[in-house]
């Protein structure tokens, strides 16, 4: 074998022929183990089906898994580079059984691939069992392996389990002798840990079940686990028992060399060993999601990232290396996995802007370090306060300080690196406790100094296990909750989306082996996404591991709206100007609310412009690409920052739509490139249709839009069609005649109104019906004519006050209408009469006799309201005694 894409292939192929289904690479980071930041071996996607939590349709499986052990138990990262066999990123071959063959079947056909297919000498072979485990010797015996070459062992190295309690059982190892010009012992030996003899494959056989008291029973379907570590077979078969001597990694050593002009194989060959490991790992993290950040999983491919691009700095290198060395890598294995070419110009750009920004630094802070070290005594540590100010002011990690000393032969004073990170958090929580934040932030600000900040997994599925940190329920944390109760619970990672940025949190379930929450609201708090709900079913436990499942239709719906979000707001500027700036949104999901700067309303003309803008590029079914940036570099380029959004050292720059001539920075074709720390759809397509509903103010300056997307805005549009429809039916017109009939009925309408109010003034002066004109008669010198009038309105009244000034020419007029329950009241006096009687005075009067309060006008016209014309006569004669006084 010549290549690992050739053993990689022949591996494969050797099972299919066996009645193994070919099981594609699982993404890095994983969705079914909570306590795991990284997919690390073989079978952690199997492992729900493993433990009988999920089904598939087949029994047998081969894959070739990625894995990166760089965090947590599993954190090979200290090793890398000075080791023939530490790895940050390594590939495991495998097969797996599912309660469908055992030892009898697994053990025949490793060694028929070994011996055979990969053409080992039999007689460079040894196996390792589990030293109670007979069946397995007498099998390797009966196929041929001599006695002497089967070492039972009784550590714990032979007897594999997945946990505390579950599946269990022993196994056994296949280990390849070097020869004896390499030092080293058999498995068991007292120099077993030498380089003469390396374990290549390793067969776990799971047949028991262990239990919480210690005890162990029979699994119902026995079940085959086994690995082989792709690098280590692989520098086997190429004749050396260090990994770093493969066909991929002497080509990633190479370009380093070429890259930095430094020799490949020298002394400073450890430096090309880590960049070309770490050039994997961070490689294959940024394919599958992961993002550098400042916690969880993003802290780690930091930590990665910086440590090579510190050992390219110790080769002389002046300008970013790493970014140079992805074509190559993509050229050895995009074949396997082609989402490492998909996202080659994302790797790229990433390790570029991040490896700028480090160098920016790295010299400040390893002049710091010389500084100190000047200071010390002859292999005294470094002062751990020193070790954090590196780490809390350069971005300079606790193991990437370790790794430059450690050349130097000198160590890190760590508790004193503990001692610091615990004043800086004490501090953080005085600060935090005097910000006249609720009594109850108190709570989540105790539970994220305890934990690390929840990571959202949410931009790549809507599934995922996450591990309860904290259950708070009536305002205080507890430990258990039951049916019934109302939670807030806090994970280590979610695909939930907490609400922020205009966009509304996500609902769906929360469900451990012993209970189930409906979740109704996700909301962050003190960097933790608090997901609040209902418990329906059991109880739930904190440090439970919990199946997360986000409602897809709703976050769907909700996608789609923040996209369309971001075209409307080009559109906008577009049509309105640049002055156009977000103040505020809303995605929801039935609707979305944007709110923007701009002080006139929209004529037609700009809000039909707009919406067929938005609805061209939703069918230009453009990519939705995010990239990670400073802030800095975000607004370099033209990125439009989002209102109410707060940002950190990093940014998400969302970008959709491409068009010619649009000149925006550096991305001169990008129509939409925004500051958004939301999720959006994979393609502008997936939006389906953009609906504009309506377009006010919402306040001095600001206007605004509301719109609906995909099904709501169909649903919208086809409600219109239908409400046209009855209009058309009851109108008997079709089309443009719809427009012409209803205008012309509202004309109608208009000159009947007018008629209307016409005759109803005529009834009012002849005194209405049967009654006889209203006369004035004298009170108190003053002509007074009073009336109570039905079948008027109030706005009638103004109108009859007038006509009757016409008619008396001098006096004062009551009217009392009865408007169906309510009183409408008005008064008037001539001009010659205002020095004497106001309209005002008149009108209160009659008013506190109808129940009502007030009134005003003029001296000459004044209006009020009561609460009943029952009571007009007391009114009357009530202003009758105003006049006479």
């Amino acid at each position: 074998m010549t290549s690992l894409n050739d053993i990689r292939t022949t591996f494969r192929d050797f099972f299919a022929r066996n009645g193994h289904e070919i099981v594609e690479s699982a993404p890095l980071v994983p969705r079914n183990d909570p306590t795991l930041m990284f997919v690390n071996s073989g079978m952690v996607p199997f492992k729900n089906v493993f433990t009988g939590l999920e089904s598939r349709p087949y029994t047998r499986a081969t894959s070739n898994q990625k894995c990166v052990r760089a965090g947590g138990k599993h954190n090979d990262l200290d090793n890398v580079g000075y080791t023939a066999r530490h790895h940050t990123f390594f590939e495991m071959l495998g097969n797996f059984s599912f309660g469908d063959y055992f030892k009898e079947t697994a053990i025949p056909l490793a060694w028929e691939l070994i011996t055979r297919d990969l053409a080992i000498p039999s007689d460079k072979l040894y196996v390792t069992v589990y030293h109670t485990d007979d069946e397995a010797a007498a099998i390797w015996k009966k196929i041929g392996v001599p006695e002497s070459r089967i070492i039972r062992i009784a550590t714990d190295d032979n007897f594999w389990m997945m946990g505390p309690t579950g599946p269990c059982g022993p196994s056994s190892e296949i280990f390849y002798d070097h020869g004896e010009h390499i030092w080293g012992g058999p498995p068991g030996s007292p120099e077993e840990d030498g380089d003469r003899f390396i374990e290549i494959w390793n067969l776990v056989f799971m047949q028991y079940e262990q239990f919480e008291d210690g005890s162990r029973q029979p699994l119902p379907k026995p079940s085959i686990d086994t690995g082989m570590g792709l690098e280590r077979i692989g520098a086997t078969l190429m004749g050396s028992h260090d990994n770093y001597d493969t066909d991929v990694m002497r080509d990633l050593i190479e370009a380093s060399a070429q890259a930095t002009g430094v020799d490949p194989f020298g002394d400073q060959n450890v430096h090309h060993r880590v960049i070309a490991d770490h050039l994997r790992s961070t490689s294959f993290l940024i394919a599958d999601g992961v993002m550098p950040s400042n916690d969880g999983r993003g802290y780690v491919l930091r930590r990665i990232m910086r440590r090579a691009m510190r050992h390219a700095h110790l080769l002389g290198a002046k300008d970013p290396v790493m970014y140079r060395l992805v074509p190559t890598l993509v050229r050895q294995m995009g074949q396997a996995y082609p989402e490492l070419g998909h996202a080659q110009a994302l790797v790229e750009e990433t390790l570029l802007s991040e490896e700028t920004r480090f160098k920016a630094t790295l010299d400040r802070g390893l002049s710091l370090l010389d500084a100190e070290l000047e200071e010390l005594g002859e292999g005294q540590p470094l002062p751990g306060e020193t070790a954090f100010r590196l780490y809390d002011t350069y971005g300079f990690p606790l193991d990437l300080t370790q790794d430059a000393l450690r050349e130097r032969g000198r160590e890190v004073d760590t508790e004193g690196f503990d001692a610091a990170m615990a004043e800086q958090k004490a501090k953080a929580r005085a600060a935090w406790s005097g910000s006249g934040d609720a009594a109850d932030d108190a709570i989540w600000f105790a539970i994220a100094e305890r934990t690390e900040p929840t990571e959202f997994l949410g931009y790549d599925t809507e599934t995922a296990e996450g591990q309860i940190t904290g259950i708070v329920t009536g305002g205080a944390e507890v430990k258990k909750v039951v049916a019934g109760a109302e939670v807030e619970i806090t994970l280590n990672q979610t695909p939930f989306y907490a609400e922020s940025g205009g966009q509304v949190g996500d609902t769906g379930t929360l469900v451990t082996d012993t209970g189930k929450v409906e979740v109704s609201d996700c909301r962050k708090k003190a960097g933790l996404f608090v997901h609040v709900g209902k418990v329906v079913e059991g109880e739930i436990h904190t440090g439970d591991a919990a199946q997360l499942t986000v409602e897809h239709e709703r976050r769907s719906a909700i996608r789609a709206n923040h996209s369309a979000t971001h075209l409307l707001h080009e559109a906008l500027r577009r049509a309105l100007g640049d002055h156009v700036a977000q103040r505020g949104s809303l995605n929801a999901p039935d609707r979305l609310r944007f709110d923007f700067s701009h002080t006139k309303a929209l004529t037609p003309a700009q809000i039909a412009q707009v919406e067929q803008e938005v609805n061209d590029f939703i069918r230009q079914n453009d990519a939705v690409s995010t990239r990670i940036m400073t802030p800095d570099d975000a607004r370099a380029i033209g990125a439009q920052a989002l209102f109410g959004e707060k940002y950190g050292d990093e940014v998400r720059v969302v970008s959709m739509g491409k068009m010619a001539g649009s000149e925006k920075g550096l991305d001169k074709q990008t129509y939409s490139l925004e500051l958004c720390g939301g999720t959006h759809v994979a393609r502008t397509g997936d939006i389906g249709l953009f609906a504009l509903t309506s377009e006010s103010a919402s306040s001095a300056g600001v206007r605004r839009i509301e719109a609906m997307t995909g099904q709501a805005a169909l649903a919208d549009l086809r409600r219109r069609d239908l409400t046209l429809a009855s209009i058309e039916e009851t109108l008997k017109a079709r089309g443009d005649d719809v427009l012409t009939r209803v205008s012309s009925l509202l004309e109608e309408r208009k000159a009947l109104q007018n008629e209307l109010g016409d005759l109803r003034r005529q009834l009012a002066m002849s005194g209405g019906g049967d009654k006889p004109a209203a006369e004035a008669k004298t009170v108190g010198g003053v002509p007074f004519l009073a009336q109570s009038l039905s079948g008027v309105s109030g706005k009638d009244l103004r109108g009859l006050i007038d006509e009757h000034k016409s008619r008396l020419g001098s006096g004062a007029i009551l009217l009392i209408a009865d408007t169906g329950g309510k009183a409408a009241v008005a008064a008037g006096v001539t001009d010659d009469l205002t020095g004497r009687i106001s309209a005002v005075d008149i009108v209160k009067t009659a008013a506190a006799e109808l129940g009502g309060k007030g009134g005003g006008g003029r001296p000459d016209m004044a209006q009020a309201g009561g609460e009943s014309a029952e009571n007009a006569e007391a009114a009357v004669r009530a202003v009758e005694k105003l006049l006479e006084a």
